[in-house]
């Protein structure tokens, strides 16, 4: 809060120019409130049962989520913030449509100083008595007559602020210029709940609006919000207001205004959408590779939603500090600047993957969110779920080089990853309040969201899902929906209702369907209940593991929920309508059968050596291949493994090592079939065997076991001895060829395999040696840097360079190879050197501890980190956020004992709620920890026997 001291220097200073525009109309606020003996509160007659305001009153409202009685038309917002002082004025007018008689207008405002607060009725000009209520972020203005339904009426409220610290909000940024001058800039981040931070506001997304916007600000910065600027106008004291044009009708977390000395870089879609990045001077001739992407992608999705992107602009601003990956702010994307900013001597194939789609996802998200939006937090996913998607589907149609494909199953196996807990949550989740909607953005609405609408897209086709998903859309322009809508977007897409007669592809697609017998698919279009099987995908938590049994023709099938726990009770009562795929060593004919029941049997035309069900994990579900199955499967991956694609050798990677931690599978069925991957080229099934084995020898790294731990790396380095062999220190190949290669070789440095370590101290003494100024190839710079940062002179050697290098990807690397070095007071220095945010950024800060987290030498110190500095984090980073989430996980998921498990308890149960107490990322770490200590005690036994036996084997066939 400011302080009265403070507001009374803003007004009476330069400052004050927004109270300026509002001084006519504060002269005849003369008469002071007084509410007539007719006005009344709603449940006034339960007044004892209202919480109580900041003046001691009852409070008007008793719920978390606004009435509906007032809602908004339009809002008039000017805003004067000062980037010396670093706080901010405001003024609001906003239109309401009364829907019930009320003389109450209940609203949000969090941490704002209010003021001048009156209606504009027809009558004219009244002062309003305000109520407060911090703990809901809730004002209640209160009328001394009543607002009539169905009249418009205007509220007038006055507010100032302080920049906010955090990254939410209307905060405060700042970046150094390669001089060392530090300038300041002033941003917005407002989803999911932090408008009400920066306005007054009816802060829910089914409460849309229209806004138009002004900023005031000094000449020596630019301003920039959703929509193109009209005309600045110059103000006493030298002071400038920039005028945008008003919004189309949207929701209150889209909004976006920036206050800073950016430069832009332009170009003009083919439908006539100025595109435009923004970036810091310094930067801004890293934009070039983004604008491109961005015209391209704006292009694509006008074409392919079949809807004009309705602005005339689309800017894309890269921010010096962003706590997450980037937001959707509608004619306003805003980006981390690694998310925007790319130099093509600098950057890697992994960088130009990473930004290419998340330019892709926010851009989705201009009709996926910000045309059509959920109706509440609870279907998050219906926004999230669609823009990460779509990312895979706008990629692998306009750049096609980047082999986009080869990167969407990890996102379905890191959802797995937390939906095979107890404490997931469903799709679509009730949530209320701030913390429990910020938990949302997390794996489950993002990631299972894209795979469940990758599986749907599978099983409707392409072309019957993007008919659908398209007839969504135009059916709930400027609108929010709910589950349902969607499903019953995408059902009998060719009833003659609904025909879309301009749309060719629609036509020819349904005139096609009349003349096909249908037998092709497993459903008759007509019949196929979409919301019936979706609902069993969004409504319950967690994913299916079906078995199955081959006995000669005959396949028998069953589900249940994979789950990893003890207790086997959370998982009774699931059920779901999973559409399987299957293809066996008979056919390369992918088959289909919807399993709608717990158990069901399956027919082959003849009898076969092999089955593999869920064709490249087209489905969000594992499969356990029971009786001789797996070993059918393990011989067909030794003898011929490219029989199969690349992503079903992933899948069953994936699948086998799961199933060891339910004890459906022996480790030692596991690792024989891992013994294939010697022969192994292809990215994700390269990456899913890693990403499988390295954790068994990092839950040992947190257990006094050596000579176990180091049998294990051995095992993996030998596995893919040939395959790093083959690798040239080199920036060749396809995007997939180059990602791969820069993990092999990090890998290999990493793990001391010794041609690497050679080759790598080799160049990063050459680029020492150089002042840095030799240009390494990209691919092969995080490999070379972790071997140079191994020692004292060669860590402050790059952290100087990490300090005065303006290329973030550079950068980053560079902080990644700092975080995994073996000297200790580096890696204390580092994490509080992110904490101050001065050297290094606050932003990194969460991505530096839990690098620091997976580093042997850093895992304690990082525990001991984030303890130390919890309630600084959780004021910074927001509770509940993805970020605090992130913490919490990536610190302890590699914790294996039973001591670290109680200290784990110890901490985050002293918490209080306000603290983070209830949050669903500790209920996670807490099942993690307990998941990775039942596996340590029942598979190292197996695990020991099964190396030394290896070993044996090979030292038998050296000889």
């Amino acid at each position: 809060m400011i302080s009265a001291e403070a507001a009374c220097r803003r007004r009476s200073g330069p400052a004050s120019v927004v109270t300026m525009l509002v001084a006519p109309l504060l002269l005849v606020l003369f008469v002071p409130f007084s509410p007539s003996s007719g006005a009344q509160l709603p449940n006034q007659a339960k007044a004892k049962d209202l919480p109580i305001a900041t003046n001691g009153q009852p409070f008007p409202w008793d719920r978390m989520r606004l009435p509906t009685t007032v809602t908004p038309l339009h809002y008039d917002l000017a805003i004067h913030p000062n980037l010396t002082t670093l706080d901010f004025t405001g003024v609001v007018r906003i239109e309401l449509d009364v829907h019930e008689d009320t003389n109450t207008v209940i609203l949000h405002a969090k941490q704002l100083q209010i003021s001048d607060v009156f209606l504009l009725a027809p009558e004219g000009i009244k002062r309003l008595k305000v109520l407060e209520y911090p703990r809901f972020h809730q004002l209640a203005l209160l009328s001394d007559s009543v607002l009539i339904k169905g009249r418009k009426y205007e509220v007038h409220l006055a507010f100032a602020a302080n920049l906010s610290d955090s990254f939410h909000g209307f905060y405060k940024g700042s970046y150094r210029t390669s001089s060392g001058e530090v300038r300041v800039l002033a941003s917005t981040q407002f989803e999911a709940t932090f408008a009400r931070g920066a306005f007054p506001c009816f802060d829910e997304p089914a409460f849309k609006a229209n806004f138009t916007i002004r900023i005031i600000r000094e000449p020596r910065h630019i301003a920039i919000s959703n929509m193109p600027m009209v005309k600045t106008v110059e103000l006493p004291g030298g002071l400038l207001e920039d005028h945008f044009d008003t919004t189309v009708k949207m929701s209150t977390y889209l909004v976006a205004y920036i206050v800073s000395d950016f430069k832009s870089v332009s170009k003009t879609t083919q439908h006539g959408v100025k595109i435009s990045i923004y970036a810091v001077p310094e930067k801004i001739d890293q934009t070039a590779f983004a604008l491109d992407a961005a015209v391209k992608l704006l292009d694509f999705y006008d074409d392919y939603f079949d809807i004009p992107y309705p602005l005339p602009k689309q800017d894309l601003a890269a921010i010096p500090d962003f706590q997450s990956g980037a937001m959707e702010n509608w004619g306003l994307t805003t980006y981390r600047e690694t998310g925007l900013l790319f130099d093509p001597e600098k950057s890697s194939a992994s960088d130009k993957l990473g930004i290419t789609k998340v330019i892709a996802h926010e851009l989705a998200h201009q009709w996926f969110g910000n045309l059509v939006t959920m109706e509440w937090w609870n279907d998050l996913w219906l926004n999230e779920g669609f823009a990460k998607f779509m990312e895979f589907v706008s990629l692998d149609i306009t750049y096609p080089e980047l082999h986009v494909d080869d990167f969407f199953l990890a996102k379905c196996f890191e959802a797995m990853e937390v939906d095979s807990l107890s404490s997931s949550h469903p799709v679509s989740t009730p949530v209320e309040n701030p913390t429990q909607i910020q938990e949302m953005f997390d794996d489950v609405s993002y990631d299972k969201g894209a795979c469940i609408l990758n599986m749907l897209r599978d099983f409707l086709t392409p072309e019957a899902f993007e008919i659908g998903i398209v007839r969504y859309l135009k059916r709930y322009s400027y609108q929010n929906t709910v589950n349902s809508h969607l499903w019953e977007s995408l059902t009998n897409i060719c009833s003659s209702d609904d025909l879309d007669e301009g749309r060719l592809k629609h036509t020819e697609f349904c005139s096609k369907r009349k003349t096909q017998s249908g037998a092709s698919k497993w459903y008759s279009g007509d019949e196929l209940d979409v919301r019936a099987i979706m609902d069993t995908w969004t409504l319950q938590e967690g994913f299916p593991l079906v078995t199955v049994e081959v006995r000669g023709r005959e396949v028998r099938l069953s589900q249940e929920r994979y789950l990893k726990t003890d207790d086997p009770s959370p998982s009774e009562g699931f059920l779901w309508q999973i559409p399987l795929t299957y293809k066996t060593s008979a056919s390369n004919t992918v088959h289909r059968f919807l399993l709608k029941t717990k158990t069901d049997v399956l027919f082959l035309p003849e009898e076969v050596d092999w089955v593999k069900f869920n064709v490249d994990m087209s489905g969000y579900y594992m499969v356990h291949y029971a009786g001789e199955g797996w070993n059918s499967i393990i011989k067909l991956l030794q003898h011929s493994h490219t029989a199969l694609s690349g992503n079903d050798r992933a899948n069953l990677i994936h699948n086998v090592f799961q199933l060891v931690s339910i004890e459906k599978v022996r480790l030692d069925t596991a690792l024989e079939l891992s013994l294939y991957l010697s022969r192994e080229t292809k990215i994700m099934a390269v990456t899913q065997g890693f990403g499988e084995l390295v954790p068994l020898y990092k839950l040992m790294e947190k257990r006094d076991m050596k000579v176990l731990e180091n049998q294990m790396k051995s095992y993996i380095v030998d596995l893919f001895q040939d395959l790093i062999d083959q690798q040239e220190w080199n920036d060749s190949g396809s995007v997939s060829q180059r990602v791969l290669r820069s993990y092999l070789l990090l890998f290999s440095c990493v793990r001391n395999y010794a041609p690497c370590v050679t080759k790598a101290t080799q160049l990063f003494n050459q680029w020492k040696d150089s002042d840095g100024t030799m240009s390494l190839p990209v691919d092969i710079t995080m490999a070379v840097f972790v071997i140079g940062a191994r020692t004292p002179e060669g860590w402050d050697f790059l952290f100087e360079k990490y300090r005065h290098s303006l290329q973030m990807s550079v950068k980053s690397r560079m902080k990644t190879a700092m975080a995994v070095s073996p000297l200790q007071d580096k890696l204390k220095w580092m994490m509080e050197q992110s904490l101050i945010g001065e050297i290094m950024k606050t932003q990194d800060l969460p991505g530096v501890v839990v690098s620091v987290s997976k580093n042997p030498h850093g895992y304690q110190l990082a525990w001991d980190f984030l303890r130390a500095n919890w309630h600084t984090m959780i004021k910074k980073f927001d509770l509940g956020s993805s970020t605090i989430s992130y913490l919490v996980t990536g610190v302890t998921n590699q914790y294996s004992t039973r001591e670290m498990l109680d200290e784990v308890r110890s901490f985050f149960g002293s918490l209080t709620e306000e603290t983070g107490s209830e949050m669903r990322c500790i209920q996670q770490a807490y099942e993690t920890i307990e998941d990775n200590i039942r596996w340590m005690d029942k598979n190292l036994p197996l695990l020991q026997a099964w190396l030394d036996k290896r070993n044996r084997r090979v030292s038998h066939e050296d000889l």
